[in-house]
Parts: C-alpha cells; sequence; structure tokens
C-alpha cells in the first residue's frame, strides 16, 4: 500500500522549500498578474538565463508553476492548486496555535483575578 502521507508531506517540503527563496518568491508574484515567458522573467534579474532557468525548474518541480514550449520561447504559468494548498496547511496549524494561544491567555486572565 503506498504511503499517502509521505506523498503529502515531500510536496509541502519542495514548495515550503521552492517559497524560502527570495527571487522564486518574486517570480511567483510576478506570474500572479499572467504568464510570462523565461526571457522576460529573465530581464527583471542581474542574472544569467542558465541561473533564472534553475529557480523556473525548482519552482516546476514543486508544482507551483507550469511550464509550455512553443518553438523556442518557454512560458511559465502560476500554479493556483499547488498555492492553495501550501496556504491551507498554514491556515491550519494558524488557527490551532490562535486556539492554544487564546487558551494560554485565558488561563493567565484567569490566574489574575483569583489573586
Amino acid at each position: 500500500m503506498p504511503d499517502y502521507r509521505a506523498t503529502e508531506t515531500d510536496l509541502l517540503n519542495r514548495g515550503f522549500n521552492a517559497l524560502a527563496d527570495a527571487t522564486r518568491r518574486d517570480i511567483i508574484a510576478r506570474l500572479s498578474e499572467g504568464e510570462a515567458s523565461v526571457t522576460d522573467l529573465a530581464a527583471g534579474y542581474d542574472m544569467a538565463l542558465p541561473s533564472l532557468l534553475q529557480h523556473v525548474r525548482v519552482l516546476e518541480a514543486a508544482g507551483l508553476i507550469s511550464t509550455m514550449k512553443t518553438g523556442r520561447v518557454r512560458t511559465c504559468r502560476l500554479e493556483t492548486l499547488r498555492l492553495a494548498e501550501l496556504d491551507r496547511w498554514i491556515t491550519h496549524y494558524h488557527s490551532v496555535w490562535q486556539r492554544r494561544l487564546d487558551r494560554l491567555g485565558d488561563l493567565l486572565n484567569n490566574k489574575g483575578d483569583t489573586q
């Protein structure tokens, strides 16, 4: 039986690893405005095209973007479903910790009332 949990964890790890880099977060932000060719993306950075392509490959491996090659032009597109999955994970743990902190606050407030 396959371990679906490991696959989910691997996808989360790749997604958060990809987003850990400022250049890749910037690429995501730029693609949120619409599709762009790798050449257009590269124009905004002081790096060689192969270096930018490495960032694109990391984002693509994480499922955060997809690319399509037409002739000599490689176009990048944001994959919003993968971003939504990462957001759901963050939101879940944010709410878990918010409830814990609220309970701690209540406990501390009630402790002060008894003195």
